[in-house]
């Protein structure tokens, strides 16, 4: 028998998931975590959640239901962490495959249960858009969250939905969550953060970073690389919360319109008529995007026949860099966020990052960055 979570969102909430079961239930439990492959462009440059198909070396186990495996790995051109998180994870990982809406993803939750030998769901959502009304400004991916409370109705199966560090992915604010979510149901720990730590030196998630660093005591304004502002670590950020699946049904809008999807192009228009976008259009005109871009030629700048000039020590551009960051009123940072501003390769990060460990310990406060203007 194992425990049956759902890790709502997809990234990085299957490592939140997986920390959470747990604080929750110790890490020895035996658990199978659902989530999607559903991940930034930067990591996946095909736009929308990935299927089934998409992988090799998946493992069967239903119908509709594969698991992924180390061994599992992406098709080109589509990229996928999952088969990487799979080995630092000790819950199993299954494939949320939401192309058949809400119905197919319900028939997947019906195998998993009983391939697990299940009568009760767990739903695991970072930050809180699981419980998104469609209205918030600095909402940006409610689809996932709101097909899986939609699907999981649809199940029957008792399901009890989480939510973990409100407001920490800068989709609903902190504020707008806690009147709805009651008194918290565990807070995390240093010790709860254990089982996840060595995910960070190489995952790009950033709301399961700050939820992370929250259970570690760390608390300041931080700056991240996909939010419009910069993300406060208080008192309610390590806390989880449970409510009912009716509840979170009653609180999201989008949720209810999707009972009835039977594909993902059904979700889609839903998601439009409720929320008035489609992450996924958003998604396919930014790989548009970044594909013209790709393509231009440059275009005026140095002549080839001109010296080019040399390249700024990395130490120097981090430090400058650092200062104009500090100057905005941020403390700590994400790795992630380091990285994608300064434009750096993974062998610079990885430079950089022993420079910075070396020169002053006290400035990586894993899994974020501490910057220099705290240490005075």
């Amino acid at each position: 028998m194992k425990r049956l979570l759902i890790a709502a969102g997809g990234g990085g909430d299957a490592i939140a998931t997986a920390m959470v079961h747990a604080a929750l239930h110790g890490p020895d439990e035996p658990a199978l975590v659902l989530t999607y492959a559903w991940e930034r462009l930067v990591v996946d440059p095909v736009p929308g959640p990935r299927r089934p198909s998409d992988f090799t070396g998946t493992v069967t186990a239903g119908p509709t239901l594969r698991l992924v495996t180390p061994r599992s790995a992406p098709r080109p051109p589509a990229g996928s962490l999952l088969p990487r998180l799979s080995a630092d994870l000790r819950p199993a990982l299954g494939l949320l495959d939401p192309y058949a809406g809400a119905s197919g993803l319900a028939r997947q939750i019906e195998e998993a249960a009983a391939y697990c030998e299940a009568g009760h769901v767990d739903v695991v959502d970072v930050g809180g858009d699981i419980l998104a009304d469609g209205t918030e400004p600095t909402l940006r991916s409610p689809l996932g969250d709101a097909l899986v409370l939609a699907a999981c109705a649809r199940t029957g199966i008792p399901t009890s939905v989480h939510v973990a560090g409100p407001g920490l992915d800068s989709e609903v604010p902190e504020a707008a969550l806690l009147p709805l979510l009651g008194d918290p149901l565990h807070t995390l720990t240093h010790a709860d953060t254990l089982s996840v730590q060595a995910v960070f030196d190489w995952h790009p998630s950033e709301a399961g970073a700050l939820l992370v660093a929250a259970a570690r005591g760390i608390r300041g304004v931080c700056g991240t690389r996909d939010a419009p502002h910069p993300v406060t670590l208080g008192d309610a950020s390590p806390h989880v919360y449970r409510l009912t699946l009716a509840r979170a049904l009653e609180i999201n809008p989008l949720a209810r319109a999707l009972a009835e999807s039977a594909s993902l192009a059904d979700a889609e228009r839903a998601s439009e008529r409720v929320c008035g976008f489609s992450e996924i259009a958003r998604e396919r005109a930014r790989a548009a995007q970044l594909a013209q871009e790709a393509g231009e030629s440059p275009g005026g700048g140095t002549a080839p026949s001109e010296p080019r000039p040399l390249p700024r020590p990395l130490p120097e551009r981090f430090a400058e860099w650092e200062r104009r960051t500090a100057d905005s009123g941020i403390a700590y940072v994400t790795t992630r966020r380091i990285a994608e501003e300064l434009a750096l390769s993974l062998a610079q990060l990885t430079a950089l990052r022993r420079h910075l460990s070396t020169a002053s310990p006290a400035r990586h406060t894993p899994p974020l960055w501490r910057l220099a203007a705290v240490e005075a």
